[in-house]
């Protein structure tokens, strides 16, 4: 559908800037951030994940997965030790993808 009108505003000699900002990056622009959303998600999930098993950054660092890890000396005597930043993973990857989701539906350009 939006192939026709491309190919119409070629017909009529519509500039390739033209073309570009009106027709094409409108429809390329909502799955992009819905992408780099779930992409900012992942890489907090892989990051705590890597630092949780000791593969992230060096132990001075404080990240969520290290303190997760530390906290697994804990779990019987202070359970919120993990609760704490486990909670904070979740929220947080949750927020972004429910940012990335309201932007796609803000930008979606079908719904206009």
């Amino acid at each position: 559908k939006e192939q026709d009108f491309v190919t119409a505003a070629k017909a009529i000699g519509a500039s390739s800037h033209r073309l570009i900002w009106l027709h094409i990056l409108p429809n390329v622009l909502s799955p992009v951030i819905v992408a780099a959303t779930l992409a900012v998600g992942t890489a907090i999930i892989t990051e705590s994940t890597l630092s949780f098993l000791g593969l992230g950054f060096p132990p001075d660092v404080p990240t969520w997965g290290r303190m997760l890890y530390d906290a697994q000396n804990y779990l019987e005597t202070a359970p919120y030790l993990a609760l704490f930043p486990g909670l904070a993973i979740f929220l947080t990857v949750l927020s972004i993808n429910a940012i990335g989701d309201g932007l796609r539906d803000a930008l979606d350009p079908q719904s206009r």
